[in-house]
């Protein structure tokens, strides 16, 4: 029986494309290309981030998500030729901090807790974003913990960042189980030697590297039966 059940936020338990609205709203038209894009750009940026100082103190390029994000944002509206004023700006940062929850969200984390199990978030997201995140969106009380990558300076998918839930709970990587619905955050942890669910919601196929997850859903509540069984060893 596993005793942490680590979710991912942005794509896992937050839908981050449901501020395509609020984009549509300011830039008609362009919200949906507009969210993917800022989506994409914003993952390379952390990902040049770490690949270009993977320092065990850190990467020296480091700057918070939420600073990563608005200057993916502002890339982005450049790219696309759209005029983003500084009003149009905070508005749609500050969508971020209320990211529309997956359906089962609240029911899954809550559903977990009833079995006696801890949960966790653990997110490349900075500590006061995730937190605004988590109580705007109610999902707050039932979430044991929430775990930023911020005092390793690095993002996911460096080990250091899943090395976190280990410290954070005192416990062994066969204890954890963890959860996201990002191919390329599943693989990491995998790698890294924890058991993974997969939410893969699109039915896309997994990446042709590395093991699969050892589990996979299309849904977050996929992941309830398995609490219900004893885990089988590889």
């Amino acid at each position: 029986m596993y005793q942490l059940i680590a979710f991912d936020a942005y794509g896992t338990l937050f839908d981050v494309y449901s501020i395509g609205a609020l984009a549509d709203e300011l830039f008609p038209g362009f919200g949906h290309a507009l969210a993917q894009m800022w989506r994409d750009r914003q993952i390379e940026y952390t990902r040049l981030v770490t690949m270009s100082d993977a320092q065990p103190g850190g990467s020296r390029h480091y700057l918070p998500f939420e600073e990563l994000t608005v200057r993916a944002l502002r890339y982005v509206c450049k790219r696309m030729q759209l005029p983003l004023s500084a009003d149009r700006e905070a508005r749609l940062m500050a969508q971020y901090a209320r990211l529309t929850p997956f359906p089962d969200s609240l029911s899954v984390l809550q559903a977990v807790r009833s079995r006696g199990l801890h949960t966790a978030i653990l997110s490349n997201g900075n500590a006061a974003a995730l937190s605004a995140l988590t109580v705007n969106t109610g999902l707050a009380s039932a979430i044991d913990q929430v775990i930023s990558v911020d005092p390793v300076r690095l993002f996911k998918t460096a080990p250091q960042t899943y090395q976190l839930l280990l410290e954070s709970f005192g416990l062994a990587r066969k204890d954890i189980l963890f959860v996201s619905s990002n191919a390329w955050d599943a693989l990491g942890a995998t790698w890294f030697g924890l058991d993974v669910f997969w939410v893969n919601r699109m039915g896309h196929p997994f990446e042709e590297i590395g093991m699969p997850p050892r589990y996979e859903g299309t849904a977050l509540s996929g992941l309830l039966p398995l609490l219900d069984r004893p885990v089988q060893s590889r």
